[in-house]
């Protein structure tokens, strides 16, 4: 098994790969495998080399370099198909300090990792834990270690946190013949277990965007690390929904939430009307069935004509809540029971302006926060809570960071197309301990 390169004069390369075949069809894929995984690496270093200097002077933020040590230096690079050594030239002042590589940075290299590999690894730990990521290259005959899957990832993430306020990416649009009505926010947290400090809650936004005809189009997601007090996410919110706004000015902005007090005064300033969850609402009034019928039987049949009222029929929030009291004066219940009618009281009348469902429904609104709900599963719970997982801080912020591009539609590859024409600062941080990160 063999590769050769070869330079054509019209600056095309040329690579010849020779293998023999094995002795069954899965064996000679396998060695045809790593014949192309070789060719791929001896390539891939040739193409690099294009991105070294010529080893001249060059300033770099006001400051004169020169090639450190009189020549080209050898370094191993990790591509997708095997490490690659190249000899490039590497830059320092004459005080010493910092040393500055033009190929790592015109190569847009990731640590060692040249940019498809940093992507395609990075993208792995994003969707599942780096043993999955470690076994599923090795599918493909490429040898990574847990904890380079990690600490690239972590490269990548603190791109994403370097550029967060500086690259604004795509917003959403309706399909031809369509327009974008209505803008649903929301804002839920979710719990995830901690090394530290045990289990704190994971904030986790939606800003969902619906055509004419109620249809949801696109839906934008944004998640952070456990805070005290949630300023680093509802900052994130803004400045999406800021650019939401430019995009569609005329749009309805609709906040939907399940009732928690934070999330409603941050919704009430970022949005002209507020919804409480119809079916948050409907547990609440499943909960109360025993105060009005004993037969499981009539119990639900009361629950449905409830929740459809609630729904369909003007003024049945204020109805049901005055039945409510009427039976909680009236009727002999259990302590249980009455518990249960005494906390739907309050609930209702603490969200009586946000049940108006009829109204909503016929302006096209969703009256339901299952967007955000299943957003608090896909970008946190599914990955921050498999077995045996606890999270540093930095650790979580690092995987929401990666899974909300990569959840929310084009980001991922508008994020390395980013990468790839404007480049990032030079990551120059020490991998962090990772104590049971996944």
């Amino acid at each position: 098994m063999s590769s050769q390169i070869s330079r054509n004069s019209d600056n095309t390369i040329t690579v010849s790969v020779t293998f023999s075949p094995g002795r069954s069809m899965l064996e000679t894929e396998e060695l045809l495998q790593a014949a192309l995984n070789e060719a791929g690496a001896l390539a891939t270093g040739e193409c690099l080399k294009d991105f070294d200097s010529d080893g001249g002077t060059i300033v770099i933020a006001g400051k004169k370099l020169t090639v450190k040590g009189g020549g080209k230096m050898p370094k191993k690079y990790q591509t997708p198909y095997g490490e690659t050594t190249i000899d490039r030239f590497v830059y320092q002042s004459s005080a010493g300090g910092a040393v500055y590589c033009p190929l790592e940075a015109n190569a847009r290299i990731v640590r060692t990792a040249t940019p498809l590999l940093a992507k395609q690894v990075s993208f792995k730990y994003g969707i599942c834990d780096s043993s999955e990521v470690v076994a599923d290259f090795a599918q493909h005959g490429r040898t990574l270690s847990r904890s380079y899957v990690r600490e690239i990832s972590a490269d990548v993430a603190s791109i994403r946190s370097e550029k967060q306020d500086v690259w604004n990416f795509e917003i959403p649009s309706a399909a031809p013949g369509d327009q974008i009505k209505t803008i649903a926010v929301g804002v839920d947290g979710t719990s995830a277990l901690f090394a530290e400090d045990g289990w704190r809650q994971v904030m986790v936004g939606t800003i969902a965007l619906y055509n004419q005809d109620s249809d949801r189009v696109d839906t934008i997601y944004i998640a952070n690390a456990p805070e005290s007090g949630k300023a680093t996410f509802f900052k994130k919110m803004e400045h999406e929904l800021e650019r939401v706004r430019e995009r569609y000015p005329d749009a309805r902005y609709v906040g939907i939430a399940d009732g928690a007090h934070d999330g409603w005064n941050w919704l009430q300033q970022h949005t002209s009307w507020q919804i409480l969850d119809f079916w948050h609402a409907s547990e609440y009034i499943n909960s109360v069935a025993p105060a009005f019928e004993r037969s499981p039987g009539k119990q639900k049949a009361w629950i449905e004509d409830a929740c459809h009222r609630l729904k369909h029929d003007y003024g049945a929030a204020l109805a049901i809540l005055e039945e409510l009291r009427q039976v909680r004066e009236t009727s002999a219940l259990t302590k249980a029971i009455k518990d249960n009618v005494d906390k739907t009281i309050t609930y209702l009348e603490n969200q009586f302006e946000r049940m108006n469902y009829p109204v909503y429904k016929a302006m096209g609104f969703p009256i339901g926060s299952g967007v955000t709900e299943a957003a608090c599963k896909c970008i946190a719970k599914e990955r921050l809570c498999g077995s045996g997982m606890r999270w540093s801080q930095n650790g979580s912020e690092q995987v929401l960071s990666l899974r909300t591009l990569i959840k929310s539609t084009n980001r991922w590859n508008s994020f390395w197309q980013k990468i790839s024409q404007h480049g990032f600062s030079k990551i120059t941080r020490r991998p962090r301990p990772l104590s049971n990160k996944k």
